[in-house]
């Protein structure tokens, strides 16, 4: 059995963390929602940047895909420690996974009806063409 890291501080510890984030990254790239919520997110980004949307609406547009794939990570590690407490079905295990799609639903709601704002205040500025 692998022996658990010591603690580190300072430069080392930031470099350590670090690189467990981009073995996170890395670990919900595997996830075919995850990637789903980064090219439509991405899409709807360069959506915003043609039509000409505000700095703002975008900036905003661009933290809340940041939050949904925060919250789709750790939707993803309730199912990956879900799955390892109870590998058969359980009401529990059910439960857990359904609460935290639920939390993604909702963020991919916020995100749609930001999205929508952004392009109406486009649409009513008159800057709003069709390509």
């Amino acid at each position: 059995m692998p022996q658990k890291p010591g603690p580190t501080t300072g430069l080392p510890h930031l470099i350590a963390a670090t690189g467990y984030s981009l073995a996170g990254l890395g670990r919900l790239w595997r996830e075919a929602s995850f990637r789903q919520e980064v090219f439509a997110g991405g899409a709807g980004l360069l959506i915003l940047l043609i039509s000409g949307a505000a700095i703002q609406s975008v900036a905003i547009f661009v933290m809340l895909l940041m939050a949904l794939l925060a919250v789709e990570a750790m939707n993803t590690a309730i199912e990956v420690i879900v799955d390892h407490l109870s590998p058969e079905w359980s009401e529990f295990g059910k439960q857990a996974k359904d609460i935290g799609s639920a939390a993604v639903l909702l963020m991919i709601g916020v995100n749609t009806i930001w999205f929508l704002v952004a392009l109406t205040e486009v649409w009513f500025a008159g800057k709003f063409q069709i390509i």
